[in-house]
């Protein structure tokens, strides 16, 4: 996954390299720190478009974030891509957690799906809740994953 800052700057560094980096730097600020991690997408053109976001949260002094962009050509239903938004975030989020341990920052992971069942994200809820808890993350899903309905689907 290639990762860049909101300013569209790239980040160089590998992303745990990158995260560990900006962890030790807010700490060092006096920031207590959150990470959330979320994923969204879009079909465009016959094209799936993904971003997934790691979002930083400083206790009550704002955030900033690193995204990724992806593009998916074969076609799929919404309950597959809902499902496939929550691995892309499962997977930064497994490659993340012993790095957040090492730094006590708690970890998010954020679906973009509804827990009202009136809407068609909702049929995806089990299972993207099964496997986030599965993986002993803590889950967030609409109305208060931001990370992924608000974070990324902004840069998607």
């Amino acid at each position: 996954m290639n990762w860049r800052r909101l300013s569209g700057q790239k980040i160089e560094l590998p992303v745990k390299v990158a995260v560990e980096q900006a962890i030790v730097r807010e700490k060092k600020m006096g920031h207590k720190l959150k990470v959330c991690i979320g994923s969204d997408s879009q079909v465009r053109n016959g094209v799936i478009e993904f971003a997934t976001v790691i979002v930083f949260l400083r206790e009550k002094k704002g955030g900033f974030m690193f995204i990724s962009n992806s593009r998916e050509t074969s076609m799929m239903g919404l309950r597959e891509r809902m499902i496939t938004e929550v691995a892309k975030s499962v997977e930064v989020a497994y490659s993340l957690c012993d790095l957040l341990d090492k730094h006590d920052v708690a970890l998010e992971v954020h679906a973009d799906i509804n827990t009202d069942p009136h809407f068609q994200s909702n049929t995806a809820l089990k299972e993207a809740m099964g496997y986030i808890l599965g993986m002993g993350f803590v889950f967030k899903a609409k109305p208060d994953a931001f990370a992924s309905s608000s974070c990324a689907d902004k840069v998607v």
